[in-house]
């Protein structure tokens, strides 16, 4: 999956969680390839870094940063109706907004439930129902999963609960899209260096995860933005409802607990 500088000329592309790890250097990939890309956050001050990370490669108008949080409906039409008005369409989405939970079972309250579920969960569904009437046809679905919903991980049931839910998505729309050639498919990234990585993973934790990882390395933003890449261009024309584990072979081989 070599880069190519003309693989998304012509193409819109929204990321969600675009200011930062996968999100980012997804949208930094696919601007190098030629495509024009809408990065969403909830935080202006990020959001205004990421685009300033992605000047040397925005040489007019090519990125459209729009603050909002993908929890809130209306801040989903707000972006529908901004991207309309700016593309009057979408080619690719990058479904990869999440936050991270990793908590025994019986300390999880209801109010950490619900701030997860609403952001892995009712964010990815209604981003997808919100920017359908954009969605060209033949065009992209990219799903942000992970590799916990392949394996047993204690301490992640919430976090892995909601990624099996969006991964069971896709497989849905897959069915439900094909009649417009859309194609829906998901990532599961194993462990990756990103800053909800650090944040939530022990400096301990992050030398066992790497000994557990077959590569003999975490992965990097970069290794999923390839394959996001790859998903969302016309390459894997014929790849659709699947999930492409990213992991450096880690759901292969053994698994690791967090706690």
């Amino acid at each position: 999956m070599t880069r190519n500088a003309s693989r998304f000329t012509d193409t819109i592309a929204l990321v969600t969680g675009g200011t930062s790890g996968m999100g980012l250097a997804t949208a930094r990939r696919l601007l190098a390839e030629g495509a024009r890309v809408v990065i969403t956050g909830r935080d202006q001050g990020r959001l205004d870094v990421a685009v300033g990370d992605l000047a040397d490669l925005d040489d007019g108008d090519r990125v459209l940063a729009v603050r909002g949080d993908v929890a809130r409906l209306a801040d989903l039409d707000a972006l529908v109706e901004v991207v309309g008005d700016r593309y009057g369409r979408l080619d690719v989405v990058f479904a990869n907004a999440g936050v991270a939970s990793f908590h025994p079972v019986g300390d999880i309250t209801e109010a950490e439930f619900d701030r997860v579920v609403n952001v892995n969960v009712k964010g990815v569904f209604f981003t997808i129902q919100k920017t359908l009437p954009l969605l060209s046809d033949h065009a992209t679905i990219v799903i942000n999963a992970s590799w916990t919903l392949h394996r047993g991980l204690p301490g992640a049931s919430l976090y892995a609960a909601t990624k099996a839910a969006v991964r069971n998505l896709t497989h849905t729309l897959t069915a439900e899209l094909g009649h417009r050639g859309i194609r829906v498919n998901s990532v599961s990234p194993g462990y990756i260096e990103t800053p909800m990585f650090h944040d939530n993973v022990s400096p301990e934790a992050r030398t066992a995860a790497v000994a557990a990882v077959p590569s003999g390395r975490t992965g990097t933003s970069e290794d999923v933005a390839t394959v996001v890449a790859f998903l969302a261009s016309g390459e894997a024309s014929y790849v659709n409802g699947q999930d492409l584990i990213v992991d450096g072979g880690l759901v292969a081989t053994a698994a690791l607990s967090m706690t």
